[in-house]
């Protein structure tokens, strides 16, 4: 899907199990992607964690970056695009199928599905190991209707 192509309200629902714990998270809320006039979409999401002891607000701001944003936008359609976190700094490709990130010592493989075509429905997958972290999140997007 292109990012243009996700503009708009989307409601998530993330699943998180958490192995080193053996505690599974859920987080409900939405996603607003919205265009800026630096040709960026920014990623902002706000919602509610939960876990069997209680409950606690969650957001996060991540961008949609253009890989050579600083071009004439009308030269670069075709370019690939990268989700970066709200510092800049590159956190993963925008690209259906395997995807993956590098933050040491964790190692996080994900997988983007859906995101090859266009469509109401795509999901995130995130498998993340690390000295201190084991823990699988998914997490399913659905237009906001």
């Amino acid at each position: 899907m292109e990012p243009g192509a996700l503009i708009g309200t989307w409601r998530f629902e993330r699943a998180i199990r958490d192995r080193a714990s053996a505690t599974d998270y859920r987080a409900r809320g939405e996603a607003e992607f919205t265009p800026l006039a630096d040709g960026r979409i920014r990623w902002a999401e706000h919602g509610v964690l939960e876990w069997a002891d209680g409950t606690t607000p969650v957001e996060r701001t991540l961008y949609l970056v253009r890989a050579d944003h600083d071009r004439n936008p009308s030269d670069g359609m075709d370019d690939p695009w990268t989700v970066t976190f709200d510092d800049g700094s590159d956190f993963h490709p925008w690209a259906a199928g395997p995807i993956s990130h590098w933050c040491s010592p964790d190692s996080y493989d994900g997988r983007l599905a859906g995101a090859d075509g266009p469509s109401d429905a795509w999901s995130l997958t995130w498998t993340v190991v690390g000295p201190h972290k084991s823990y699988t999140m998914t997490t399913k997007y659905r237009r906001r209707a």
